[in-house]
């Protein structure tokens, strides 16, 4: 199916389509633009005692960007629970070439030097359009989307978009809302920050004025680029 165009995925995210394939192996791409959408809510994280205990105490590392191709190759990766994936290699390339241009962005979880989990999105506008998560240790994947709503919050997001719903995100405090009320969200986290628009690039999209900052949260990281668990707490608790 050749290469997928950094600036049509853009566009495509900016009015509510995204694409999927039907395996890992799959030659093609369809696109898909649900009925019904999941988000999560960034006031609205349900932060568990349990977990804020595991985010608090510092179980693992997380740091963004430092990993993507890792992360999203281990999210495409093949596990007992999930045998088979809809990230395909053209999607796998195109995420890659949009996070060299800024636009996708990664949540990894560490264990020592060992990653053992996180997720990967796309950035526009006001709005993150998360793809996938993937754990290979007993809450990572939690502790990946934790940080991630703690760090839109900071950033000045205002939208969290979870595509589908599952138990998982329901028990974070995801909701499911009707087409047109996700529609409207979009476009008030897309209103004045130049994301109506894109070059062939796409290196014009989702910069404008008013466009979140996912790296606002950045200045309380140490020196390993790692946030500290109690700040991620903190913000998170202003939050849920």
């Amino acid at each position: 199916m050749g290469t997928l165009d950094p600036g049509l995925l853009l566009g495509a995210y900016s009015v509510g389509v995204f694409p999927m394939a039907d395996s890992r192996d799959a030659g093609s791409i369809y696109w898909v633009e649900p009925r019904r959408r999941a988000i999560l809510p960034l006031d609205g994280f349900h932060l568990s005692r349990s977990l804020r205990r595991v985010i608090a105490a510092d179980r693992f590392r997380v740091t963004v960007d430092q990993a993507f191709a890792r992360i999203i190759a281990l999210c495409a990766e093949a596990a007992d629970d999930r045998p088979d994936t809809w990230i395909n290699a053209a999607i796998e390339e195109a995420f890659v070439r949009l996070h060299a241009l800024g636009h996708a962005h990664s949540v990894e979880c560490w264990d020592g030097d060992r990653l053992v989990g996180g997720l990967y999105g796309l950035a526009l506008g006001r709005a993150f359009f998360g793809e996938s998560m993937v754990s290979r240790a007993p809450n990572a994947s939690k502790v990946a989307i934790a940080s991630l709503v703690a760090r839109l919050a900071a950033g000045g997001f205002s939208l969290l978009d979870c595509q589908f719903m599952t138990t998982h995100l329901a028990s974070l405090g995801a909701q499911e809302i009707d087409r047109a009320d996700y529609m409207a969200l979009l476009g008030a986290a897309l209103s004045s920050t130049g994301s109506s628009a894109a070059g062939s690039s796409g290196a014009a999209v989702g910069r404008g004025v008013g466009a979140g900052d996912f790296f606002a949260l950045d200045a309380a990281a140490g020196a390993d680029g790692a946030v500290p668990g109690k700040v991620v707490v903190q913000l998170l608790g202003h939050t849920s």
